[in-house]
């Protein structure tokens, strides 16, 4: 059984009017290319989704989409984008799968996944600098802080990779709450997304002060989800 990750699939199977084809470049054919990258995947592994899964406005218009990546192989695990505005509390998600037939989709959550001997822990995150920011900024933060400390008890004593969709360092930006976290907690390995195009030429990849930092958006990887186990 082995564990992947992938972020940003920006899927609008049920809003077409986003397709992100529009931008040209890697994006032609994108769907094509994500079936491909999934081949990659047996019907046993795991593969983290980093946010902004799908265009979709609510959970009903983003059955399509659903169903596209659940007839994919393997088992997939969502973590919130800051595009997935059809993501609600985790009780109605949960009923709105079970209800569609997508056995193959879960969430990560207020909560931890139990992979083999490791624990994969996650929440959106925030960009959120003092000058700049506002007191909601603030609040957001502190809410996605609360939410990883959560994710990261529940994973007890054993190893621990966080999946985030908002990079903790990006250029000269730093999270220091969220990188307080991974420190506290030992955490070796993140996985993020939200970086596209040429942004990820100014992304933190490799290992910074003691955790190793992967970008894993589909256009950056060109729609092959990451092998990390």
């Amino acid at each position: 059984m082995s564990l992947f990750a992938i972020g940003d699939l920006h899927l609008a199977i049920g809003a077409p009017e986003k397709n992100m084809e529009l931008f040209g470049g890697r994006w032609v054919g994108y769907e094509d290319k994500l079936r491909r990258g999934f081949e990659l995947l047996g019907e046993d592994d795991l593969c983290v989704i980093c946010g902004d899964f799908c265009w979709a406005m609510d959970l009903a218009s983003a059955l399509p989409d659903f169903r596209f990546i659940n007839e994919l192989p393997g088992k997939k695990l969502f973590v919130k984008g800051n595009h997935d505005y059809w993501w609600t509390t985790a009780a109605k998600m949960n009923a709105f799968f079970a209800e569609n037939g997508l056995d193959k989709l879960s969430l990560l959550h207020n909560n931890c996944e139990f992979w083999e001997d490791a624990a994969l822990c996650g929440t959106r995150g925030w960009f959120y600098e003092e000058e700049t920011g506002t007191e909601h900024d603030a609040k957001i933060l502190a809410r996605e802080v609360g939410r990883l400390r959560t994710s990261l008890e529940a994973a007890g004593s054993r190893e621990k990779l966080v999946f985030l969709h908002y990079p903790p360092l990006y250029r000269h930006y730093a999270c220091p709450e969220v990188l307080a976290l991974l420190a506290e907690y030992g955490v070796k390995e993140c996985c993020y997304g939200h970086i596209h195009g040429r942004g990820a030429h100014a992304a933190v990849i490799g290992e910074t002060g003691g955790t190793i930092y992967r970008l894993v958006s589909a256009d950056h990887l060109d729609f092959w989800p990451m092998k990390l186990r």
